[in-house]
């Protein structure tokens, strides 16, 4: 069994940054691809970031990007999401996600049942 350990969250203002990361329990971070979905109250969870297991490959929600950066840093088996230029509207709980699945596919990044493995979640609030 794999555990996702997030942390990072927090409380900023608006056009603050905030550095979110996940760290895999077990087996490192390269043996998954890693996603980020966030939740807002009363809305869905929606997708905001994916990385392939080697951090090759990427795709971003079309809210954050340019704003947002998912990386892994696999000498620390850590993904992490790096979030710049804070909105309100980016305020929800983010969750991070792995995929241990052996082919990254774009199409399916953003897809949550493509994952097999969550995180409980990080708090970001922003405030206007």
């Amino acid at each position: 069994q794999v555990q996702l350990v997030e942390s990072g969250g927090g409380e900023v203002q608006a056009g603050d940054s905030l550095r979110l990361s996940c760290t895999p329990s077990g087996r490192s971070s390269s043996t998954y691809a890693m996603g980020w979905f966030r939740q807002a109250p009363g809305k869905e969870r929606e997708f905001v970031a994916g990385i392939d297991r080697r951090g090759f490959l990427s795709r971003y929600a079309d809210s954050v990007k340019g704003r947002f950066t998912i990386f892994l840093d696999t000498s620390k088996n850590t993904v992490y999401l790096q979030m710049n230029t804070l909105k309100p509207e980016d305020t929800a709980v983010y969750y991070c996600a792995a995929d241990s699945r052996s082919h990254w596919k774009y199409s399916n990044a953003a897809v949550p049942n493509t994952y097999d493995y969550w995180g409980q979640g990080t708090q970001v609030t922003v405030a206007s």
